[in-house]
Protein backbone atom coordinates (compact mmCIF):
# COMPACT_ATOMS: atom_id res chain seq x y z
CA UNK A 1 0.00 0.00 0.00
CA UNK A 2 1.44 3.38 -0.79
CA UNK A 3 0.24 6.50 0.84
CA UNK A 4 1.68 10.05 0.50
CA UNK A 5 3.86 11.00 3.98
CA UNK A 6 4.36 14.53 3.38
CA UNK A 7 1.84 15.80 5.65
CA UNK A 8 2.94 12.67 8.38
CA UNK A 9 5.64 12.66 9.98
CA UNK A 10 6.47 9.12 11.36
CA UNK A 11 7.68 5.60 10.13
CA UNK A 12 5.18 3.61 7.66
CA UNK A 13 5.30 0.04 8.42
CA UNK A 14 3.59 -2.37 5.93
CA UNK A 15 3.57 -5.73 6.59
CA UNK A 16 3.09 -8.80 4.25
CA UNK A 17 0.61 -8.79 1.27
CA UNK A 18 -2.88 -8.31 2.51
CA UNK A 19 -2.25 -6.48 5.77
CA UNK A 20 -3.16 -2.96 6.45
CA UNK A 21 -0.13 -0.55 6.56
CA UNK A 22 0.70 0.97 9.63
CA UNK A 23 1.70 4.41 10.60
CA UNK A 24 3.86 4.76 14.03
CA UNK A 25 4.46 8.34 15.41
CA UNK A 26 6.94 8.78 17.84
CA UNK A 27 8.01 12.73 17.80
CA UNK A 28 5.68 14.61 15.79
CA UNK A 29 5.31 18.54 16.83
CA UNK A 30 2.32 19.19 14.65
CA UNK A 31 1.96 21.73 11.65
CA UNK A 32 -0.83 23.01 9.91
CA UNK A 33 -4.55 21.95 10.60
CA UNK A 34 -5.46 22.20 6.96
CA UNK A 35 -2.68 20.29 5.66
CA UNK A 36 -2.90 17.20 8.71
CA UNK A 37 -6.91 17.47 7.98
CA UNK A 38 -5.97 16.28 4.58
CA UNK A 39 -3.79 13.90 5.88
CA UNK A 40 -5.93 12.33 7.99
CA UNK A 41 -8.27 11.59 5.90
CA UNK A 42 -6.21 10.42 3.30
CA UNK A 43 -5.23 7.68 6.16
CA UNK A 44 -8.78 6.96 7.17
CA UNK A 45 -9.67 6.62 3.30
CA UNK A 46 -6.92 3.47 3.20
CA UNK A 47 -7.68 1.97 6.17
CA UNK A 48 -4.12 2.76 7.35
CA UNK A 49 -3.77 2.17 11.51
CA UNK A 50 -1.92 4.64 13.32
CA UNK A 51 0.18 3.93 16.56
CA UNK A 52 0.81 6.89 19.07
CA UNK A 53 3.96 6.12 20.65
CA UNK A 54 5.90 9.07 21.70
CA UNK A 55 5.27 12.52 21.58
CA UNK A 56 2.38 14.25 19.48
CA UNK A 57 1.75 17.91 19.61
CA UNK A 58 -0.63 20.23 18.11
CA UNK A 59 -2.23 19.09 14.50
CA UNK A 60 -1.17 15.51 15.57
CA UNK A 61 -3.49 15.33 17.56
CA UNK A 62 -5.85 15.25 14.82
CA UNK A 63 -4.62 11.32 14.56
CA UNK A 64 -7.46 10.60 17.62
CA UNK A 65 -10.01 11.38 14.99
CA UNK A 66 -9.05 7.88 13.04
CA UNK A 67 -11.01 5.07 14.03
CA UNK A 68 -7.62 2.49 13.66
CA UNK A 69 -6.05 4.96 16.02
CA UNK A 70 -4.26 3.55 19.31
CA UNK A 71 -2.01 4.81 21.59
CA UNK A 72 0.95 3.84 23.77
CA UNK A 73 0.74 4.41 27.33
CA UNK A 74 4.09 6.05 27.25
CA UNK A 75 2.78 8.40 23.85
CA UNK A 76 2.64 12.06 25.50
CA UNK A 77 0.22 14.41 23.37
CA UNK A 78 0.17 18.01 23.71
CA UNK A 79 -2.84 20.14 22.88
CA UNK A 80 -3.35 23.90 22.52
CA UNK A 81 -5.58 26.23 20.82
CA UNK A 82 -5.79 27.59 17.14
CA UNK A 83 -3.09 30.11 16.57
CA UNK A 84 -1.57 32.15 13.57
CA UNK A 85 2.11 31.06 14.08
CA UNK A 86 1.68 31.36 17.76
CA UNK A 87 -0.32 34.80 17.82
CA UNK A 88 -3.77 34.88 18.67
CA UNK A 89 -6.91 34.34 16.03
CA UNK A 90 -9.68 37.30 15.73
CA UNK A 91 -12.96 35.44 17.55
CA UNK A 92 -15.01 33.52 14.82
CA UNK A 93 -11.66 31.97 13.05
CA UNK A 94 -10.60 30.79 17.09
CA UNK A 95 -14.03 29.56 17.42
CA UNK A 96 -14.05 28.07 13.05
CA UNK A 97 -10.88 26.13 14.22
CA UNK A 98 -11.31 25.10 17.55
CA UNK A 99 -14.73 23.42 16.81
CA UNK A 100 -12.95 21.69 13.60
CA UNK A 101 -10.12 20.39 16.01
CA UNK A 102 -12.43 19.32 18.66
CA UNK A 103 -14.30 17.37 16.12
CA UNK A 104 -11.36 14.63 15.78
CA UNK A 105 -11.83 13.91 19.44
CA UNK A 106 -13.91 11.06 21.17
CA UNK A 107 -15.89 12.72 24.36
CA UNK A 108 -14.78 13.72 27.13
CA UNK A 109 -11.74 14.50 25.31
CA UNK A 110 -13.39 17.02 23.08
CA UNK A 111 -14.92 18.91 25.96
CA UNK A 112 -12.09 18.94 27.72
CA UNK A 113 -10.17 20.94 25.13
CA UNK A 114 -13.39 22.85 24.20
CA UNK A 115 -13.77 24.13 27.88
CA UNK A 116 -9.31 24.12 28.79
CA UNK A 117 -6.74 23.58 26.07
CA UNK A 118 -7.79 25.44 23.14
CA UNK A 119 -7.14 28.70 25.67
CA UNK A 120 -3.94 27.71 25.93
CA UNK A 121 -1.53 29.61 22.96
CA UNK A 122 1.70 30.04 24.10
CA UNK A 123 2.56 26.35 25.04
CA UNK A 124 0.59 22.87 25.60
CA UNK A 125 -1.40 21.46 27.92
CA UNK A 126 -0.37 17.57 27.77
CA UNK A 127 -1.60 13.99 28.60
CA UNK A 128 -0.19 10.90 28.40
CA UNK A 129 -1.37 8.12 27.00
CA UNK A 130 -2.77 6.02 29.86
CA UNK A 131 -4.63 9.35 30.22
CA UNK A 132 -6.31 8.51 26.54
CA UNK A 133 -6.39 5.09 27.38
CA UNK A 134 -8.75 5.52 30.10
CA UNK A 135 -10.53 8.22 28.39
CA UNK A 136 -11.69 5.22 25.92
CA UNK A 137 -8.71 5.22 23.28
CA UNK A 138 -7.35 2.20 22.30
CA UNK A 139 -4.00 0.79 23.66
CA UNK A 140 -1.11 -0.64 21.36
Amino acid sequence: MLISVLAMPGRILAAGEGSRAVLVISDDTGGLLAERSRAVQELRLAGVRVELRGRCYSACTLYLGLETVCVSRRARLGFHGPSSYGRPLARPEFERWSRLMAGYYREPLRSWYLQAARYEIAGYLTLSGAELIRLGYAEC
